[in-house]
């Protein structure tokens, strides 16, 4: 484990004299990029992708939870956690995404950001990316007083496809496709006498076309008869050039017909004609008069799936570029970041958190995350921002970082938009200042580049307060002194007169049964919902027990009889894995408990991480 870092006294700010003069925010040219100059836009990004040492993210997006109790809070786990980011990322839409590839120079940071405006334009008429999206009213809000133009984002917002409707689109496309090897079959299967039937059927066909095609008496008769020809042959063109449909009903019968193809590689080139409901319709066979015409035909092949992958994937060439690049990527709140990169731009997110973070790491190894940086430098006050938060990190710690951004944007594009993203940079060239991750030592030593990413990267629930890895079946509670607190210790409440507080409750708690004798603790979740934390292992199945039972007595009764309920943590994690996102939590933990009786413990057992979580984290996903 490697030691946690403690900054010197030395580093202290107040035993400093030199400060930097830092760029006021309004100062930073954003690039701002539409429909309109994306394309001429792509090779300056590429460039500045590959000589980057980091990538910084930042997403606007149309809302981040429907409901109070939807917001990750510090009584979720890490599962729960992933299912309520999950929720949010399906729901709602990136209107701006931001990217910032910069560098690391001593005290520098040499910053290129570029604003991207997006928006999810059925460009190919087959309902993708998206149909609908849901927008949070405050989002909107404020993004229309910061001036974003709805109507350039509508009208010249950059559209995109995910790698899996990429793939859809191909298919239901139906445009035909270069058999590649990964195509063909490498072994030869023993043929059946059906097989050898239809291979031989094809083979007569393919032959007498070829020999229509290419024999000069033929080409001579008249239109007609050439007409009527082609239509027993089954003869089409292929843009200028002779063609054959082949039609084939198993994916055994398109290996058969390209191993056949195979014996007249010298003029026919194969082609596959993908099914709109998936596997292979057809295999097309082009005739070509020459080896150079042949060759010509397989780049043009080629210039078309280019140009085609360019108009379906739109800003995905942006994440593509990234991901070939496979350099560390900084964010702040990560998991709902990433969460909605993984749901627009590579697939459908995967059911639990473990399948998410393999799923995302094969196209993004390193995902570093501000927050955690944060954690080690010491116990840090809760900031609004992140430009609070750099203001004091520069109060507390000497480590003056100047930013340098090449002006790449135009006078116009001088806008507030995407400024989050450069801020991300400052942050994070700061923390690497304070933390001794400096640009020296990982020139020097590729080892310590390597353990220093490491250290932070792919921590997509910051534990702030510990580095030693989360175990099982415990959370961390918003108590002073920070304890863990066992899942099985939580129980949620439901049931009490609305607008109550959590004070006014932990009263009526207290004395209601002898469980509550002991040390406990209530927060409230929602208006319909709390939680109660026992300080003393045991007590919360015990009082589930009793609200269970017939034994309630004295002022509990009174409570149970005016509506009052009780579930353990299972309840709430059967909640979230079913997706009751309903407005109020009472209402989902209602309809979790009526289908309980229906379904088997087991199917809702699932492990409950530690986390580690205090009201002392600064909150970046506030922002």
């Amino acid at each position: 484990m490697v030691p946690q870092f403690k900054p010197s006294p030395l580093r202290i700010r107040f035993f400093c004299t030199k400060t930097v003069q830092q760029n006021h925010h309004h100062r930073w040219p954003i690039k701002q990029i539409t429909k309109t100059n994306f394309n001429e836009s792509l090779s300056e990004i590429k460039n500045h992708i590959s000589s980057s040492d980091f990538i910084a993210v930042s997403l606007q997006n149309t809302g981040s939870f429907s409901s109070p109790w939807h917001r990750v809070s510090t009584f979720d786990t890490p599962d729960t956690a992933y299912l309520k980011a999950k929720f949010a990322a399906e729901r709602f839409q990136i209107l701006q995404f931001a990217i910032c590839p910069f560098k690391l120079q001593a005290s520098k940071v040499i910053a290129y950001p570029y604003n991207f405006h997006l928006f999810p334009r059925d460009e190919l008429k087959m309902g993708m990316p998206s149909y609908s999206f849901t927008c949070q009213t405050s989002y909107l809000t404020a993004m229309a007083k910061e001036g974003f133009d709805f109507n350039t984002c509508i009208y010249d917002g950059i559209s995109y496809l995910s790698e899996a409707q990429e793939s859809s689109a191909k298919v239901r496309m139906g445009n035909p496709m270069a058999v590649d090897h990964a195509t063909k079959s490498s072994s030869s299967p023993a043929l059946s006498v059906a097989d050898t039937v239809f291979i031989e059927r094809v083979r007569s066909r393919v032959k007498h076309w070829k020999n229509a095609c290419t024999d000069s008496d033929i080409k001579t008769e008249a239109a007609l008869v050439t007409s009527l020809r082609k239509i027993v042959l089954g003869g089409e063109q292929f843009g200028s050039r002779p063609s054959m449909t082949i039609d084939v009903c198993s994916e055994r019968q398109v290996q058969l017909v390209l191993k056949m193809l195979e014996d007249f590689s010298d003029v026919l080139v194969p082609l596959i004609i993908p099914a709109k409901g998936g596997g292979t319709q057809a295999v097309r066979a082009v005739l070509t008069s020459s080896d150079e015409d042949k060759d010509l035909l397989k780049r043009e092949l080629q210039t078309f799936e280019f140009e085609q992958n360019k108009r379906v994937r739109g800003f995905r060439e942006v994440i593509d570029l990234i991901s070939a690049s496979q350099k560390p990527i900084v964010a702040h709140n990560s998991l709902n970041d990433f969460t909605f990169i993984h749901s627009k731009f590579l697939a459908p997110l995967p059911p639990n958190m473990d399948e998410f973070i393999c799923s995302l790491r094969l196209a993004f190894p390193q995902v570093i995350d501000v927050n955690y940086l944060l954690k080690d430098i010491g116990p840090v006050k809760k900031m609004a921002n992140i430009s609070a938060t750099i203001a004091y990190l520069k109060n507390r710690f000497f480590a003056p970082i100047e930013m340098e951004i090449p002006n790449q944007a135009n006078e116009n594009e001088g806008k507030i938009h995407g400024h989050n993203v450069v801020k991300i940079c400052q942050l994070f060239g700061k923390l690497c200042s304070i933390l001794k991750i400096t640009p020296d030592a990982i020139e020097s030593s590729d080892d310590f580049l390597a353990s220093a990413i490491n250290r932070y990267a792919n921590i997509f629930y910051s534990l702030p307060g510990s580095s030693q890895e989360p175990t099982n079946e415990e959370i961390r509670g918003w108590t002073n002194d920070k304890r863990k607190v066992s899942c099985e210790d939580v129980v949620f409440l439901w049931g009490f007169r609305e607008r109550i507080s959590a004070g006014i409750l932990k009263n009526m708690l207290q004395g209601s049964h002898e469980v509550f004798a002991e040390a406990f603790n209530v927060r409230m979740v929602d208006r319909s919902c709390a939680i109660v934390v026992f300080g003393k292992p045991g007590l919360s199945n015990t009082f589930k027990n009793v609200m269970n039972s017939k034994e309630v007595s004295g002022p509990l009764r009174e409570m149970v009889s005016d509506g009052l309920k009780a579930a353990g943590y299972e309840t709430y994690q059967r909640v979230c894995s079913s997706g009751l996102w309903e407005s109020a939590l009472a209402d989902a933990l209602d309809k979790a408990l009526a289908s309980h009786s229906c379904l088997s413990e087991a199917a809702y057992e699932t492990k409950q991480s530690e986390i580690y979580l205090s009201n002392e984290l600064i909150n970046l996903a506030e922002l």
